[in-house]
């Protein structure tokens, strides 16, 4: 009889002892000690300090006791022995029939969710928002879910989950006791819970059908249904489910959910670098997270291609070079962004959709806005903060907002409503109400235009005063203090007199101007006094702009849009309605506004936003610089940008709507209409 070390190393089996002797249990520990001298020193020790011990309880005590004869018994018994032990077996498969024949009455007993089908699947949706490409821009949701058909993903995708999860994924029936046996047994070794033996479908089971509850019967009952779901479903629509339903980390439930929430990539475009990353996060998707650590997940995707190439699925070299390609990560998906336009749209929304339908229904909702411009509008603004910042370094880094309409529909085309979304959810391009300053002006001067004024009408530009009904006094003042007699009205533009605004308001009447904003849509309250003139009465920029619109399409106007249509997830398409088009301007006076403020680009107090052809529009300052605004139109669109901080604090001297918020619209605009 070989040695028991000989025996381990040839048989690679374990020897138990078959008669009560404490050396021949102490040498099938020393079997053990050889049959896993391979393993790595850590879980050697652990084996020798926890598993040793542990056998020695389980298997040399009840040997002892059992079969601690004397010799002379022993060869009395062996008969006897055999005897009682085939009798014993009988016993124990008979019981064993019985149990088992009670659990199956008592889980069909139980009322059980189930799965009859596939169509039986509906799970919980995000709404997709698109841009006007069709290219994702953000998610609404209460579980971040895109539902991906299983033809359409890449081969390697399935296979690489399946690799990772569960190895025996095709031949098992929903349970794996080798996986389980094999699980605890390696857990064993190592002290703590390593490895699962939970299959594919009892994860399936676990995440659509139970609680999270860790108990015996929860997994009793796991176990049965997850057989049970094996008979009614195919292994391939087993499959679909999970690649759908689990949950990958920050926030992302499915492989397009993820794909999108770390590669900005839907899950068809994934190459193989970036499918075993994303196969490896199950098992601990915040351990795993390439966003929140790196190195970790770059250890799980090795093991990921390791368990590939050994099941010959891919090559060692297609392994190697997909661990070393470079992975670009997006982090917080797009939703610094484009958050403000997607709570835009989602008010939208509202109004025609409950919000389940809107965060769990699975909604595609195609918009106005351009993906490029977007970036483009982020990248103007943050440029001109940061050059605030440097010109006011003792002050606080100011916020920023920028819409772009599409001057002939008035779709939207780029919404920021500051500098970070992540920070701040307040949208001040559309919430914000600020004093737009002399940006107002050109309302003013359309309302008189429209009252019958003619515009070769001469307006003094000299210093006024003007008596109040409380019988005090207020003397309006020019930006520079500068006054030169009668000028023409487009002079005056031109050049933002402000006495000549308010002396152009007295002429008008006050009833001609505030009814003129509601036409233009601006629905901020007015305040009928004639610091109206010099823009004193709130409003947001995106009425603003809006209004803008008209001087730039023969005074036709379309109120903003963001909706195109929106497709449910049954694939029916609704068109959205889309705003009325109204002629809210005659075609003279639209044509004479926008000459003048072509003129105020080119020579004017918008000068800094030249560069442009037909580039037009109105700077606004407010009182100690806290406003600093710029509006106007070139090319396709109508843009308003507006910088201030939100607590109403001075920008600092010099921080006027030419010099701060003008550059940014000029250097938003160069890219747009490019």
């Amino acid at each position: 009889m070989p040695s028991s070390a000989n025996h381990a190393t040839k048989t690679n089996k374990i020897s138990l002892p078959t008669h009560n002797n404490f050396a021949s249990f102490f040498r099938a520990g020393l079997d053990l000690k050889v049959y896993y001298s391979q393993l790595p020193a850590p879980k050697m020790a652990l084996f020798q300090e926890r598993t040793l011990p542990f056998l020695y309880k389980l298997v040399y005590i009840p040997l002892s006791y059992n079969y601690n004869l004397t010799a002379a018994k022993a060869s009395h018994s062996r008969y006897l022995s055999e005897t009682f032990l085939e009798k014993l077996i009988l016993v124990a498969a008979s019981l064993a029939l019985i149990c088992i024949g009670f659990a199956l009455a008592w889980f069909h007993s139980l009322n059980l969710p189930v799965l009859h089908s596939i169509k039986d699947y509906r799970p919980i949706q995000a709404t997709l928002i698109l841009d006007k490409n069709g290219k994702a821009l953000d998610v609404l949701a209460s579980e971040f879910r895109l539902l991906v058909p299983y033809d359409s993903l890449p081969p390697l995708l399935p296979q690489a989950f399946v690799s990772a999860e569960d190895g025996r994924f095709w031949s098992h029936e929903g349970v794996d006791a080798i996986s389980i046996v094999r699980a605890a047994f390696n857990n064993l070794i190592s002290g703590h819970r390593s490895q699962g033996g939970s299959t594919i479908t009892q994860q399936i089971t676990r995440a659509l059908l139970l609680d999270r509850k860790k108990t015996y019967s929860r997994k009793l009952t796991e176990a049965f249904l997850s057989y049970r779901l094996e008979r009614v479903l195919s292994k391939k629509e087993i499959l679909f489910i999970y690649l759908n339903e689990i949950y990958l980390g920050e926030g992302a439930y499915g492989v397009e959910a993820a794909a999108l929430t770390y590669f900005d990539k839907h899950a068809s475009q994934l190459n193989l670098a970036e499918i075993t990353l994303l196969a490896g996060l199950p098992q601990s998707p915040s351990n795993y997270s390439p966003i929140k650590n790196f190195q970790a997940a770059k250890s799980r995707q090795r093991y990921v291609l390791n368990r590939l190439a050994e099941d010959q699925i891919i090559t060692p070299e297609m392994a190697h070079d997909a661990f070393n390609q470079e992975i670009r990560l997006v982090n917080r998906w797009k939703r610094s962004l484009n958050g403000y336009f997607s709570q835009y749209v989602r008010a939208q929304l509202e109004q025609r959709y409950t919000r389940d339908e809107i965060l769990r229904g699975g909604l595609q909702v195609s918009t106005t806005v351009d993906e490029r411009l977007q970036e483009a509008a982020m990248r103007a603004l943050l440029t001109g903060v940061e050059k605030v910042s440097r010109r006011q370094p003792s002050s606080a880094t100011p916020q920023a907002a920028l819409i772009a309409l599409d001057t002939a529909s008035g779709r939207i085309a780029a919404m920021i409503g500051g500098t970070d979304y992540m920070q701040n959810q307040y949208n001040r391009a559309v919430q914000s109400v600020r004093q737009p300053g002399s940006a107002f002006k050109p309302i003013l001067f359309a309302a008189a235009l429209e009252a019958g004024i003619p515009p070769e009408t001469k307006i003094a530009n000299d210093a006024l005063t003007i008596a109040l009904e409380n019988g005090q006094s207020w003397k309006p003042r020019n930006f520079n203090d500068k006054y030169s007699g009668n000028i023409s009205l487009r002079e005056a533009l031109i050049i933002s007199s402000n006495v000549g605004a308010v002396r152009l308001l007295r002429l008008t009447g006050f009833s001609a101007v505030l009814s003129l904003t509601k036409v233009l849509g601006i629905q901020a309250p007015m305040q009928p006094d004639y610091t109206l003139a010099l823009g004193s009465s709130p409003l947001s920029l995106t009425e603003l702009t809006s209004a803008y619109t008209a001087f730039a399409n023969d005074g036709l106007m379309h109120a903003p849009s963001a909706i195109t249509s929106v497709r449910s997830k049954d694939g029916r398409v609704a068109p959205w309605p889309q705003t009325p088009l109204t002629q809210v301007l005659s075609h003279e006076t639209a044509s004479w506004m926008h000459k003048s403020l072509q003129l105020v680009v080119q020579q004017g107090t918008g000068r800094n936003a030249g560069g442009l052809i037909g580039a037009s529009g109105k700077t606004g300052t407010t009182d100690n610089n806290v406003d600093a605004w710029f509006v106007g139109s070139a090319g396709d669109f109508t843009t308003g940008v507006w910088v201030g901080h939100d607590h109403n604090t001075s920008l600092g001297t010099g921080e006027t709507g030419g010099q701060t918020a003008a550059p940014i619209w000029q250097t938003f605009m160069q890219e747009a209409i490019q």
